[in-house]
């Protein structure tokens, strides 16, 4: 029976044993290298809807020269024996064929399990933007949401390190929404709305930055994205947006609300702008409010989690329980520990 793994299964269960294994991904990219010794070899770039990874064509290898003949975009199945170390995947006596007809549709429609969770995470996103009391942050997501969502919803989180997969913002900004949620009713002190829509928005500049074309899974590059980096296009976004919204026939009753209407907008791109935490970090300003500050944390610890949850996935054993580090996590793994499960005696 044939492997046939998804690259996110490949690089947790590829190990520095070969496994025999087949794998659909889409080029992403290639990019000419040298060796210590001058050789050429080309780094190639795949992507699939679970993850991404490098693979090594050496000069003396079949694959070099094939891969001068692919496009930008191909769809490609290896059929390779794999390993994997901490410098990453490597195929032996790989072998490759285009994707065509009904195999490049079901590429391109992902895996089931992937799609499911996005969904799961969206309806969660419109949930959650429903439930917020202030109409101005209300109206405002419900207009992002509906002017910018298919955009949102391709988006990653990153170009690398964490929910870096087309789809992975949408998934990252859900969680951080549902522990938004939680922690808005055990400190009472922390306004609901303002953080469940700076959830939201925190990162809305990465439709640009971290970008996908309406199909396919390679990130995309362009100017604004490059010039500006996501904080600014934020800013600039939401902006936009309250501007429009401004405009609207329900506006007019917003005059009298309290707070005041532009000290709801500072608030606001006060935690787009602060998310960061630190300057060193790429924020522009320090988190100045209590709001500034837990979406901070939210923020990280999402990062961190979905960091270490890849990297237990792909590092290996060192020793018993120790896993070798993980860029840029800053230090060796150890093995979690199991949840405690009651015996018959522990129940009664």
């Amino acid at each position: 029976m044939v492997n046939f793994l998804t690259i996110a299964s490949l690089k947790e269960q590829a190990d520095e044993q070969a496994m025999a294994a087949m794998v659909d991904a889409e080029l992403q990219s290639r990019s000419t290298r040298q060796t210590k010794a001058g050789k050429p070899y080309l780094v190639l770039s795949f992507a699939d809807a679970t993850g991404s990874f490098n693979l090594n064509a050496w000069s003396d290898a079949p694959l070099y020269e094939a891969a001068g003949t692919f496009p930008d975009g191909a769809v490609l199945r290896l059929d390779a024996e794999w390993t994997q170390n901490q410098y990453g995947l490597n195929a032996a006596n790989i072998a490759w064929e285009r994707l065509s007809g009904d195999a490049l549709e079901i590429f391109y429609a992902g895996d089931e399990a992937t799609a499911e969770k996005q969904r799961r995470d969206w309806e969660t996103i419109l949930e959650l933007c429903a439930t917020v009391l202030d109409p101005r942050l209300r109206s405002l997501a419900g207009h992002f949401l509906s002017d910018w969502g298919a955009k949102f919803r391709r988006a990653a989180a990153a170009r690398k390190n964490h929910h870096a997969r087309r789809g992975g913002l949408a998934e990252h900004v859900a969680q951080m929404m549902r522990s938004a949620d939680v922690l808005s009713g055990i400190y009472p002190q922390l306004n609901r709305d303002l953080l469940i829509v700076g959830a939201l928005f925190h990162d809305c500049g990465k439709l640009w930055e971290n970008q996908y074309a309406e199909r396919g899974f390679a990130q995309s590059y362009n100017m604004h994205g490059e010039m500006m980096g996501h904080i600014p296009l934020g800013i600039e976004l939401v902006n936009k947006l309250w501007r429009e919204v401004a405009d609207s026939p329900a506006a007019k009753d917003w005059l009298v609300l309290e707070p005041a209407t532009e000290k709801v907008r500072i608030h606001l791109l006060h935690l787009i702008a602060s998310h960061h935490g630190e300057y060193q970090f790429g924020s522009p300003v320090l988190p100045k409010t209590p709001e500034a500050i837990a979406l901070h944390y939210i923020d990280n610890l999402d990062a961190k989690l979905e960091m270490m949850k890849d990297a237990y996935a792909n590092a290996s054993m060192v020793a018993e329980g120790i896993y070798d580090k993980q860029f840029p996590l800053p230090a060796n793994l150890v093995q979690p520990l199991a949840f405690f499960e009651p015996g018959p005696a522990q129940q009664e």
